[in-house]
């Protein structure tokens, strides 16, 4: 995941949290808000009025409660990166997307198959990517 691709601030945070919707998975939770972008006027007279839409930007929040071991959390958050790398090219831009790692993580010890297929079904189910695909 490229680093225009993670979602960091505090504010993106609370505004994901505060009006995103929800979607629960077994193991994770997904919150997603679509950001509404701002019309950029080109100064070619070629072009015509255009919105560019910023990148679809992904915040992975995994408590302490999931494990007291930083290097559990930090494999789980690669894990979870690297299933969103693959389903990167199905997301339209714009979208702030967290995923909130649930405890029964570490019992069922998901691996990134797990992980890759629970994502893209909440993804789905979220509306953010289309299922057909």
């Amino acid at each position: 995941m490229h680093s225009s691709n993670r979602l960091q601030s505090r504010h993106d945070f609370r505004a994901v949290f505060r009006e995103g919707s929800r979607c629960y998975g077994s193991h994770l939770t997904l919150r997603a808000l679509q950001k509404t972008a701002k019309p950029i006027v080109k100064t070619s007279p070629v072009e015509s009025e255009d919105v560019e839409l910023m990148p679809t930007r992904i915040g992975i929040s995994i408590s302490t409660k999931v494990s007291k071991r930083a290097v559990v959390r930090n494999r789980i958050k690669r894990q979870i990166r690297a299933a969103f790398r693959s389903l990167l090219p199905r997301i339209s831009p714009g979208w702030l997307i967290v995923v909130i790692v649930k405890p029964s993580v570490v019992e069922a010890k998901c691996d990134y198959d797990q992980f890759l297929q629970e994502l893209e079904q909440l993804l789905t189910e979220a509306e953010v990517i289309d299922g057909h695909s």
